[in-house]
């Protein structure tokens, strides 16, 4: 950071970027240099006697172990001046890009000899030689198959790292910085949708695929305008925002532990819910959740169940239902041996007969659901399918906020476009069908739950206030909802019917366009206050993963001119980062939100919301290796989410099966518990 610029052009690769790559052909070049070395000693006086062809020989093996070693030599000067100073420190690695042509010109020569290689190794009437040991000719032709494809992916690698965005057209404002940015944002949507028609073409053919491109390409494009980051510097930047976060975490722990103030979280269930209507219980949401799994159909089973997931399957399939359509269930869009409607009933325990209704059509903005008649809790349920594919993707970014319009729901209120479009979807197909009306036919005195996981929970909470006017007292049971969902006052509203349960570190939950556009300016932030080469923070990070973030780097990765007096946080101070000012990221953090904001309108978390963690357990139960409960829980805000964290879990914690785990952990606990006071 900033950008590598070479040729006249800005490049997606950075001045810092070339240690890994460079160590690596190091490597590999001294191993050839080795053996091209025993092929000179073996060899080399041999061709004095070859009746043909010998000046070939003799051309390319003192050439190429020339070439090697001015190779060598470059690459280490080339890693050296890569390796030096922090991230934006681009002065101490000026000599990076003329070492970096220097390589590039070598490749002249190195494919001349190639070709001299190529004639020795391939074409045996060029060479005709008295003696010609098979180490020789095997080291020769690896050499030269190895040289080649080296060369070809040199040509991946540049293509890789081209930024059709780099030309000084672009990345150099002759004209207003405004009109500038928006010449960048216009041409950086138009290179991203041509990306998407490539490599999604498949989409191209949905109703709404062309949209849901436009969507996501402005929204792609709007992120990473005038921010001059390279993607190793994202890489590196959630590195950093993970040792930030761990430090800022530590300091209030240590705030939070001198304070009088009650604890916010509990393991105290029944003081939790205490003030919760009666229908929001764990246990009805481990039910509701099973239920949501199996609107995943059978690919969760084989996520769940890799190698015996086909004889889990199997009693449950239809085979040739095509020419034979099952009796009982109305489906939609299976394949020919109902292989999802088999994964619906093998997750969810139900009866074929109690599923009114399964839908798997999926393309933008249309997501699978079925209608299932719950005897458990006498509820007629929808269960809406979260994010499986690729089109469920593009669904998930069509992030931008519209105008949402239900009964009962302020006028102004908005909400997210492709979430939006699915709850229209459903309730559409729902009223063509009349399911909901022959399903309270077949059983008057049931209720109405809606239930879904990710996605498909933030498309049932819509879909929930959509058909609310008409089923009053329907109740939305959401895992994993997504922060961006719904302004505040909607949200607010929905506390009275919907229960969202999010757990740990959850990225989806906090995961909005606002809390990414905050990401992005936090990576900015934290890649000018750190002090630690590139390389430094991809090892760190590497270890990190492994073994956690050691104490000592919470105060070593750090400038030393962003530290304050002893004993506060430098992180959570207002100004941490002088060096921005002169940056051309400062100029961008410095405008007012609304005109670099991609959004406008703030979306927010729907439902009353149960967030749950794991409990840090005492020394002495850690000691003991047992006792206490291993979670405990408090009732969120919609606000406690718009900050989206770098965490080792943030994935792990979304998983409905690991979602379902907590639950199930919590309820076993509480019921052994009962059984102990018993």
């Amino acid at each position: 950071m900033p950008a590598l610029r070479l040729f006249g052009r800005k490049w997606l690769a950075a001045s810092d970027d070339l240690v890994f790559p460079g160590l690596f052909e190091i490597f590999l070049r001294i191993i050839w240099l080795v053996l091209i070395v025993c092929v000179y000693i073996e060899y080399y006086s041999d061709t004095w006697n070859c009746s043909k062809g010998g000046d070939y020989v003799r051309i390319y093996i003192i050439g190429m172990m020339a070439l090697l070693c001015a190779v060598i030599f470059v690459l280490a000067a080339l890693v050296n001046q890569s390796a030096k100073g922090s991230i934006t420190d681009v002065d101490a690695r000026k000599l990076v890009p003329p070492i970096l042509l220097l390589k590039l010109f070598l490749v002249i020569p190195e494919v001349i000899l190639n070709v001299f290689g190529t004639m020795w190794a391939f074409c045996s009437d060029l060479v005709v030689c008295p003696y010609e040991g098979h180490f020789s000719r095997t080291v020769i032709e690896a050499l030269v198959v190895f040289n080649w494809a080296l060369f070809g992916l040199a040509i991946f690698g540049l293509a890789m790292i081209f930024d059709p965005l780099g030309s000084r057209r672009y990345y150099e404002i002759h004209e207003t910085p405004s009109a500038g940015e928006s010449l960048r944002h216009r041409k950086g949507t138009s290179i991203w949708k041509r990306r998407f028609r490539w490599a999604f073409c498949w989409v191209r053919s949905d109703e709404h695929g062309h949209e849901a491109f436009q969507q996501v390409a402005a929204l792609l494009s709007a992120l990473f305008r005038s921010t001059d980051l390279v993607p190793s510097d994202i890489l590196a930047g959630c590195v950093l925002l993970r040792v930030k976060q761990k430090r800022e975490t530590r300091e209030m722990r240590r705030i939070y532990m001198l304070s009088d103030e009650d604890p916010k979280y509990s393991s105290d269930i029944n003081r939790i819910f205490s003030l919760a209507p009666r229908w929001m219980n764990l246990e009805d949401a481990r039910h509701f959740l099973r239920l949501s799994m199996a609107a995943y159909g059978w690919p969760f089973v084989f996520y769940l169940h890799c190698s015996t997931a086909l004889f889990r399957l199997i009693s449950n399939v239809s085979c040739c239902s095509c020419f034979k359509p099952p009796d009982n269930t109305p489906v939609i869009d299976d394949n020919c041996c109902l292989c999802h409607l088999a994964g619906v009933k093998y997750i969810s325990k139900v009866n074929e007969q109690d599923i009114l209704f399964a839908s798997f059509r999926n393309y933008v903005f249309e997501l699978p659901f079925c209608v299932i008649a719950d005897h458990k809790t006498s509820n007629i349920v929808i269960a809406v399918r979260g994010s499986i594919s690729l089109r469920d993707i593009f669904t998930d970014l069509t992030a931008t906020s519209e105008k949402f319009e239900a009964e009962g729901l302020p006028p102004d209120t908005m909400a997210h476009r492709g979430m939006t479009a699915g709850a229209i979807y459903i309730a559409k197909k729902l009223k063509e069908t009349g399911i909901l009306e022959k399903a309270f036919c077949l059983y008057p005195e049931y209720g109405l739950v809606l239930t879904g996981h990710s996605l498909g929970a933030g498309v049932a909470c819509l879909l929930g206030l959509k058909i609310r006017p008409k089923y009053p007292d329907l109740k939305v049971f959401a895992f994993g909802t997504p922060a961006g969902l719904i302004s505040r006052e909607a949200a607010r509203i929905t506390e009275s019917f919907i229960f969202t349960v999010g757990v740990g570190d959850d990225f989806v939950m906090r995961l909005g366009v606002d809390s990414i556009e905050n990401l992005r300016t936090g990576i900015i932030q934290t890649l000018h206050a750190s002090r630690l080469p590139k390389y430094r923070i991809l090892l760190n990070g590497f270890g990190y993963a492994l073994f956690g973030v050691p104490p000592g780097d919470l105060e070593s990765t750090w400038r030393d001119e962003t530290l304050p007096e002893p004993g506060r946080s430098p992180l959570l101070e207002s100004s941490i980062i002088p060096t921005v000012a002169a940056s051309t990221e400062a100029a961008l953090l410095s405008r007012d939100l609304s005109v670099r904001r991609f959004s406008k309108i703030r979306l927010y978390t729907a439902g009353r919301i149960l967030h749950i963690i794991s409990r840090k357990k005492t020394k002495a139960e850690r000691k003991a290796g047992t006792g206490g409960p291993d979670f405990e829980m408090r009732w969120a805000k919609a606000e406690d989410f718009m900050e989206l964290k770098v965490m080792p879990k943030m994935l792990l914690d979304h998983l409905p099966d690991n979602v379902y785990k907590t639950l199930d952990t919590i309820l076993k606990e509480q019921s052994d518990n009962v059984s102990e006071i018993i």
